[in-house]
């Protein structure tokens, strides 16, 4: 009895080791084979969006990576090229404006104040040559004085000619040559005596109110009023100022 009581003791001891063995053999296989585990730590819940936003931003930059760069604009060139074209169409309309104006004062003070007109006559050469363009002074209230040279019109031709003898004075032409109030004249710059026409005026003849006596420079061939008289004030277009000298080429 007691033998087999010790024959089944040891039958549980082998079968216990036997189970032990196994179970060291697998936990070694197990240990061998098993791989670690990483735990994955939690996001917070406030810091959900930032890594969204993080890959929204990566996904734009390959995106602009991916697209053909475009030229860069200097809006400052731009601006500055669109205001200096603005700067040079002011200039030009102001300089039009300029130039118009000019223009327009020219013709109004040549068509109310001052005249322009072309001696075609050359009985006042040497003062006034034939072809010069004469420029006259149109304002005639203070009347004229004796050496004055004035314009005129004259049987439709506009003359040059030069003033002897005003209002009230009288003119008388003899073989001693310009007498005019009894007294020979002794003129400057007259290089040529003055003589009678055969048909002309009278004389001695008196200057009326309002007329004047006029004689070219060179008085030789002369058409002036030794033959027509004294001329009206009123028909007269106005004092010589100066004159612009043409030049043969």
């Amino acid at each position: 009895m007691i033998k087999k009581i010790k024959d089944i003791q040891q039958l549980n001891q082998d079968i216990f080791g036997n189970i032990a063995v196994a179970k060291d053999d697998a936990d070694s296989d197990t240990t061998q084979t098993a791989q670690p585990i990483q735990l994955i730590q939690p996001i917070p819940a406030g810091n959900i969006e930032e890594p969204v936003h993080e890959v929204h931003e990566a996904s734009e930059r390959e995106e602009e990576i991916q697209k053909p760069r475009a030229q860069p604009r200097n809006d400052a060139a731009r601006k500055k090229c669109r205001t200096q074209g603005k700067s040079v169409w002011k200039d030009l309309r102001f300089l039009l404006i300029e130039i118009v104006s000019i223009i327009l004062a020219f013709v109004l003070l040549f068509t109310f104040l001052f005249g322009l007109v072309r001696n075609q006559d050359p009985s006042m050469d040497p003062a006034v040559k034939d072809g010069d363009l004469v420029v006259f002074y149109r304002y005639k209230g203070s009347g004229y004085a004796p050496g004055d040279a004035i314009a005129f019109e004259k049987n439709g031709k506009t003359q040059i000619k030069r003033v002897v003898a005003t209002a009230g004075d009288t003119v008388d032409v003899t073989e001693d040559g310009l007498i005019i109030n009894g007294s020979l004249q002794q003129e400057f710059g007259i290089y040529h005596k003055t003589e009678r026409y055969e048909e002309g005026a009278e004389f001695p003849l008196t200057v009326q109110e309002g007329q004047v006596f006029v004689l070219g420079d060179r008085r030789t061939g002369s058409t002036d009023s030794r033959i027509y008289g004294a001329i009206e004030i009123k028909d007269t277009l106005g004092k010589v100022i100066t004159i612009i000298r043409r030049r043969n080429i």
